[in-house]
């Protein structure tokens, strides 16, 4: 990266129509990019409801192939507008495999980068082990048009060390297309805190690394609905808060909670070189020592490593 330029976080709704989802997002694609951007990242899985609300196997039927009909059109408009686009689809790899999929488009709308959500959570309304098999991509930096980024997905940026991965790659800008939000029953007593922890993870990826940060999420309550079917209850309310933050965790720009927005922010690459110039992490890293990292966990009573001394 070196010279500036504009990136797009696409902040918006969905509605129970596939069709309907895609089309608006690729327009708001080429609203961003009229407005200068020239990287465009919509939230996860922007073309549903968030399905995973239930377990229903009615819902597979939204997996799309990759590459397939929908990234030929996703493709189509990164062509179109010259611009580089990072789409989170759920993909049919075979039957009975599938993955929580991000693709990156180049501006001649090859696709650059194909990543699979490594971490993939089980809790209440979020029941995505039952629909993804975890990635088997690796974390993985991409070069673009406009220089190297990392894609990684949602549940996966509470997780340092994905980011340091990504990072260790030469990435110097990580996006995270997101579909996260409170559950209404408990939306006040911890709604401010969820979000804060959120937000508050993202950054120190971004001070860790000395690289920016995106966090693209959806907003609005959904049930999710497609198919014709949906999950009974209250659903989620997505907290949208889409941001971006710079290599010294600073937020830059926010959008709010409650309505679609797409942040255009100007990158400052130089930021990345001044950052890790005075605040050196990477080059004071103690890679000899962490050998205990790719351990589940330290067993108190052997004082040992999955049993090795």
């Amino acid at each position: 990266m070196k010279n500036k330029f504009k990136i797009a976080l696409v902040q918006m709704r969905m509605g129970a129509e596939h069709e309907q989802n895609l089309v608006r997002a690729l327009e708001k694609v080429r609203v961003a990019a009229a407005k200068g951007a020239a990287l465009i990242c919509l939230p996860e899985l922007f073309c549903a409801q968030y399905f995973c609300q239930s377990e229903n196997h009615r819902f597979f039927d939204l997996a799309v192939a990759i590459p397939g009909a929908e990234t030929e059109r996703i493709a189509t408009v990164a062509s179109e507008t010259r611009t580089t686009i990072i789409a989170s689809l759920f993909e049919r790899r075979a039957a009975g495999l599938y993955h929580n999929t991000a693709v990156t488009f180049g501006p001649d709308g090859a696709i650059l980068s194909v990543y699979r959500k490594m971490h993939i959570p089980d809790d209440p309304l979020y029941y995505e082990k039952f629909y993804f098999a975890p990635g088997d991509l690796g974390f993985k930096a991409v070069d673009t048009n406009v220089g190297r980024i990392g894609t990684l997905v949602c549940w996966d940026q509470w997780y340092p060390e994905g980011a340091r991965l990504t990072a260790l790659q030469g990435a110097e800008l990580l996006f995270y297309p997101t579909a996260i939000g409170w559950h209404p029953a408990e939306k006040a007593e911890y709604g401010t805190a969820q979000y804060e922890a959120w937000q508050t993870i993202q950054r120190s990826h971004a001070i860790a690394n000395g690289v920016f940060v995106a966090g693209v999420n959806r907003v609005g309550l959904e049930h999710g609905e497609a198919l014709g079917a949906k999950t009974e209850g209250a659903g989620i309310e997505f907290w949208g808060g889409t941001f971006l933050a710079d290599p010294f965790g600073r937020i830059i720009a926010k959008a709010s909670h409650t309505e679609e927005e797409t942040l255009i922010v100007e990158i400052d690459p130089a930021l990345v070189e001044e950052t890790r110039r005075n605040w050196p992490f990477l080059r004071d890293r103690r890679i000899d020592a962490y050998g205990g990292i790719t351990s589940r966990y330290l067993d108190p009573a052997s004082k040992s490593w999955n049993g090795q001394k």
